[in-house]
């Protein structure tokens, strides 16, 4: 008889359960600044520590290099002030507005003031921001009021920058970095952090670490509330970021604040990503409800646009919509670059599962599950403006840390002010607190105890779905109450959750941390007695905001006998005044422990039912049991691990641990087979040795065209750090000759950037075969100031796409300009200029006619285009007319503005924007003004507000 060794197929394999290890085997770690968290804030704590003169240790739940919020990249910065396009006082106030007063300004200024500084370090680093063809900074108006949102176009590559920081050789040698070791509770002796204690992810060994200050950056609390999917992490934010430094900031003793104010997004319907209205605006998308109209009067991000985001969704003009199917081709290719790559790579995918396209199907929006965050809304850690928190040498930066709407640039300020500032201790020396190494070790291994128990996923599916069924807004006192509860019971539940594994052992540590969020939200509340922030906390017993009581921070901590206390602290005075609020600071104000509503019956009840006689049995309690805890989507996941075949390849992964020279890699850049070639332009390109321009340009000429992309790829990634050397002109001035377009494009684009061209040597390319190609050519143009070029080129180019950014350039061509009541003076540049749009407003194509209107309000419109441009108004195309709109802007009034006055009745609301800001550059006169008071009513709300404004 033959006996199988294989179980059948329904037969589950036996995974063997990880041992329990003792607590006197652990590894002990030591360094003067601990980083938990190697994301945007923590990479940036640790390299400022490191800069500093500290010994770091990095520790990293995953792997650093592919770690945080961050590491699928960003497409853009949202809190940018650039000097000379906002000031930094402007952002405080709109932060402070957005966020209903309720702001500690101190904090908030320092992302303001220190915001540049930052954006010009990371490019030190190699990131790249969107700059104009003369190198300034291509900030973009996205809100109504101030210029913030500055794009990053190679913003996927962003934390593959940082990690390259971090290998610097000078690096390595101050930062030790730990990777997936998972820290669960901060240690804390004298009232003071001194280390921190976890386990390794993948081993199961407990590690503890002494240090002399602990820096936390673990990312906001994604995994709060359940997505509509039901997907555990299918959630808007990082679904990795399970709360972690909020659960280890309150057990260590510090205060947290604003924990009632959620953060809440519009997103896609149906996935779980963003519809990036930051993204598409500057191309011209905008949110709209089924009739095609903007609905958001609120300005900045907020609880209030939220709000009324809601409302619109749920009302009988919903659905709503990001729409961008009016968008010209160009713009829509543009998009899908940006937002099915940087963005979400599956984005593009979830589209063409539906048949949905960007030209014919606007997307679709909906609302995000709730989470806590302080980088998009108000809830985290308490801090003061050098990150520390109320527990002395414990810090917090980035989405952890409560300062309102700091976004990716105040996650690196801070975590910059966290490192500084950690830097000057030096390593704990006394005995670590065993009760806390003793309370943490059984928090991380009880799983194990009971590996039968009910899994992860079954317990976290149910803890979650209570937080949308009792946390979410809108809120109310008796669902809050039912919500601790239901947390209370769920002790017993994560108690006896099973693991067999180091990963299912992180799994279940982060549920913990759900929980401890959970309650913290649900505490928090049911303590404010009102509404503010629109959605973000909505109290519908509680309908109307009191600034007479509750113009406070609401803190909370966790007092010495385990339970958790409130306090309100009054806001302190402002550093920037805002309308509408005025902070006196005074004492706190103390409100104990917030206690649940009693809700245990529907209404009163006149008489009590007789309790059951004693000795009566009772009914059977049942324990945690796996088949009737709720049910959870079950998503298998496969590692893909592909062995590399070839030994150079092998060679070339090994040597980029080295931080090899240029001769080093140089064998392998010529290396016979392409692949080779082909990584070890990307060894080169993360590693960046003395000579790296002019060996990725040597490579533009590789015969391979993966070998050529990669070079071209790079340059552009790099180019924020490259030398502008003679050799590296020479090597992009002979690839201007290839026949890869690809190639030629690159050269371009990098010699501009760099000021490595002129005009001789970029005007051969706007006779160029491809399309791409030219369009360096003009922007390289641009950049030096080529009018008499890109005159000739204006009229002649057969592509629309070129024909309009050669338009678009033309305004911004540096040419001296007379006033508009000054006779013009004989300046060829201006002259050429002029004719050429001239040229341009006969364009047979519509969106060159508008572009060329459009350049007309920067350059001037004298008053035989001024009687061009009021004619245009009536043109059939929409895009013209808001052209021509811009163009009268700077016209002479007398005739500007009765033309820009019946334009305000346009039927496209675009139209009446347009006319409305061009009405706002002729407010001094009293018939400007009176057309905008009739705009302060229009069905739109972008002219509503713009007009409101500009009286």
């Amino acid at each position: 008889m033959t006996t199988s060794v294989n179980p059948p197929a329904d037969t589950p394999l036996a995974v063997p359960s990880l041992a329990v290890p003792s607590l006197a085997d652990a590894e002990e770690l030591t360094c003067d600044v601990l980083v938990i968290g190697g994301g945007t804030a923590g990479t940036m704590a640790a390299l400022t520590a490191a800069e500093h003169g500290a010994d770091v240790l990095l520790l990293e739940k995953a792997h650093v290099r592919h770690s945080g919020a961050l590491a699928m990249g960003m497409d853009g910065v949202n809190n940018a002030v650039i000097p000379g396009r906002a000031e930094p006082d402007d952002y405080v106030a709109e932060i402070t507005r957005a966020n209903d007063g309720i702001v500690d300004q101190s904090t908030v200024r320092q992302t303001a003031t220190r915001g540049f500084g930052m954006v010009q370090r990371l490019e030190s680093y190699g990131v790249k921001f969107e700059k104009d063809e003369h190198g300034d900074y291509a900030v973009r108006q996205v809100h109504r009021s101030g210029s913030y949102v500055l794009p990053m176009p190679e913003g996927k590559d962003v934390k593959k920058v940082l990690y390259r920081q971090l290998r610097r050789r000078e690096m390595r040698e101050k930062i030790r970095i730990e990777n997936r070791v998972m820290p669960v509770r901060v240690l804390t002796a004298d009232g003071r952090a001194v280390g921190a204690a976890g386990f390794n992810t993948r081993t199961g060994q407990f590690v503890q670490v002494r240090a002399g200050a602990v820096i936390l950056a673990t990312g906001a609390c994604g995994r709060l509330g359940l997505p509509a999917s039901g997907y555990l992490y299918g959630t808007y934010e990082n679904p990795t970021n399970a709360g972690d430094g909020y659960a280890m900031a309150y057990h260590a003793g510090a205060e947290l604040t604003g924990i009632e104010c959620f953060q809440i997004n519009p997103l896609i319907k149906d996935y779980n990503g963003p519809a990036c209205a930051y993204v598409a605006n500057p191309f011209g998308g905008y949110q709209v409800n089924r009739h095609g109209e903007r609905f958001v009067d609120s300005d900045y991000w907020s609880g209030q646009m939220m709000a009324e985001f809601a409302a619109e969704v749920a009302s009988d003009r919903g659905p709503v919509y990001l729409k961008l199917s009016h968008l010209p081709e160009e713009s829509v290719s543009a998009l899908e670059t940006i937002l099915h790559s940087t963005e979400r790579p599956t984005r593009g995918t979830f589209h063409s599962g539906r048949g949905h396209d960007y030209r014919t199907h606007d997307i679709e929006m909906h609302i995000s599950e709730i989470g806590l965050c302080g980088g998009h809304s108000a809830s985290g850690v308490r801090v003061d403006d050098h990150a520390r928190t109320t527990v002395p040498r414990l810090y917090a930066a980035g989405d952890l840390a409560c300062v309102p709407h700091n976004y990716m640039i105040g996650a690196f300020v801070f975590g910059d002010l966290a490192g500084a500032d950690a830097s000057q201790y030096s390593a704990y020396e006394g005995e670590l607190p065993g009760d806390q190494l003793r309370a943490a070790h059984e928090l991380i291994y009880r799983p194990l105890r009971n590996p039968d128990g009910p899994p992860q996923p079954q317990v976290e599916y149910k803890l979650r779905r209570f937080v949308n069924d009792y946390v979410a807004p809108p809120k109310s006192g008796a669902r809050l109450s039912l919500a601790l509860e239901a947390f209370e019971r769920m002790h017993t539940d994560i108690a006896g959750m099973g693991a067999r594994t180091a990963h299912e052992l992180m799994r279940c540590a982060e549920v913990t941390f759900i929980r401890d969020c959970a309650e913290m939200a649900a505490r928090s509340s049911l303590a404010r007695t009102e509404s503010r922030w629109g959605l973000y906390h909505d109290r519908i017993d509680h309908p109307r905001r009191d600034d007479a009581s509750w113009f406070h921070h609401l803190d909370l901590h966790k007092s010495p006998s385990g339970a958790m206390e409130f306090t309100a602290r009054p806001v302190a005075p402002y550093l920037v005044p805002v309308d509408g609020f005025d902070p006196v600071g005074g004492p706190s104000r103390a409100l104990g422990e917030v206690h649940a509503e009693d809700g245990a019956t529907a209404g009163s009840r006149d008489v009590a039912p007789v309790a059951a006689p004693a000795g009566a049995a009772e009914p059977e309690r049942a324990g945690p049991n796996p088949t009737t805890t709720s049910p959870v989507p079950q998503v298998a996941a496969t590692a893909l691990t592909g062995e590399q075949s070839s030994a150079r390849l092998l060679e070339l992964v090994a040597l980029a641990e080295e931080e090899p020279e240029l001769d080093a890699l140089q064998p392998y850049l010529t290396d016979p087979a392409a692949t080779v070639r082909r990584e070890a332009v990307a060894v080169l390109t993360e590693t960046l040795p003395p000579g790296t321009g002019t060996a990725l340009a040597t490579a533009l000429r590789d015969a391979h065209a993966e070998v050529r992309a990669a070079a071209a790829a790079s340059l552009r990634e790099l180019v924020e750090t490259l030398p502008a050397e003679p050799d590296l002109r020479d090597g992009l001035a002979a690839a201007l000759a290839e026949p890869d377009p690809v190639v030629r494009a690159a050269a371009l684009d990098v010699l501009r950037a760099l000021r490595l061209g002129d005009t001789g040597l970029f005007a051969g390319s706007l006779a160029d075969s491809d399309i791409a190609v030219r369009i360096e050519a003009v922007r390289a143009l641009v950049s030096v100031d080529a009018a008499g070029e890109l005159a000739r080129a204006a009229v002649g180019d057969p592509s629309r796409e070129v024909r309009v950014t050669i338009a678009k350039g033309l305004a911004t061509v540096s040419a001296e300009r007379p006033a508009r009541d000054t006779p013009a003076a004989a300046d060829p540049a201006a002259d050429a200029i002029e004719a050429a749009l001239t040229g341009l407003l006969d364009d047979p194509d519509a969106l060159v006619r508008a572009a060329a209107y459009g350049a007309l309000g920067t350059t001037g419109c004298p008053a035989p285009l001024t009687a061009r441009a009021v004619a245009a108004l009536a043109e059939a195309a929409w895009q013209v007319r808001a052209g021509a709109a811009t163009a009268l802007s700077v016209a002479d009034p007398d005739v500007a503005v009765p033309a820009l006055a019946k334009a305000l009745a346009d039927s496209n609301a675009d139209v009446r924007k347009a006319a409305v800001l061009a009405l706002t550059r002729h407010r001094a006169t009293e018939e400007a003004r009176a057309a905008l008071a009739t705009a302060t009513t229009d069905s739109d709300a972008d002219v509503r507000a713009y007009a409101g404004r500009a009286l």
